[in-house]
């Protein structure tokens, strides 16, 4: 398979990691999840769900972290937003946005993660160091949040923009301090690409 996605009978997808592949993949999950942080606590057994739900508010303003940023950003302003518009205006309404639907993004970005954890943990490599990771059911587009998830945080620690995805990401010299980070970011865009249309067949 070549380290790319490839379609599987039936439906789902499969790929072949070496160990250290699959090593560099569960460290960078686990990282996503320190990043994201722990979940909300369970309610109580005899809260009342429906209670539950509308008092659990969300933050309201933007992280501070430059990838949290670009993993939560606002739903109003930014770049596609009309010079016209009040900013006044776009920054409540994405305050508002962002109480309500915070916390559930964080879940799932979170149960995203933990899915690629588990997936690789469940992984035997053969006597070639090469274990073949088969996706099936929800887990290939649990894999593909998580992939999106890891390359936007990688983007941000390196300040690149998706206008800078272009061939100076694959000139830096050897010696570069951020040529291992470059490197797993171009890797992942890979991953996520063929997974992509490895999906896309089985529609």
């Amino acid at each position: 398979m070549g380290g790319t996605f490839q379609p599987l009978k039936g439906g789902g997808a499969a790929v072949a990691l070496e160990e250290i592949e699959i090593s560099i993949l569960r460290s960078l999950a686990v990282q996503l999840l320190e990043l994201i942080g722990p979940g909300e606590p369970e309610p109580a057994a005899d809260a009342d769900p429906l209670a539950a739900l509308f008092a659990a508010d969300g933050p309201t303003e933007p992280p501070s972290d430059p990838a949290l940023a670009r993993l939560f950003p606002d739903a109003y302003g930014g770049p596609g937003a009309e010079p016209a518009q009040d900013p006044d205006e776009l920054r409540a309404r994405s305050a508002e946005f962002r109480r309500f639907t915070e916390n559930d993004l964080r879940t799932r970005k979170r149960e995203d993660a933990l899915a690629v954890v588990r997936s690789l943990d469940a992984l035997t490599p053969a006597g070639d160091g090469v274990a073949v990771l088969e996706l099936t059911g929800e887990l290939p587009l649990r894999w593909l949040g998580a992939l999106n998830d890891l390359r936007l945080t990688l983007a941000a620690r390196l300040d690149v923009t998706e206008d800078d995805e272009s061939e100076s990401l694959f000139r830096l010299p050897d010696d570069d301090p951020r040529k291992p980070m470059v490197m797993a970011y171009l890797w992942l865009g890979g991953l996520q690409e063929t997974l992509v249309e490895t999906l896309a067949e089985s529609l």
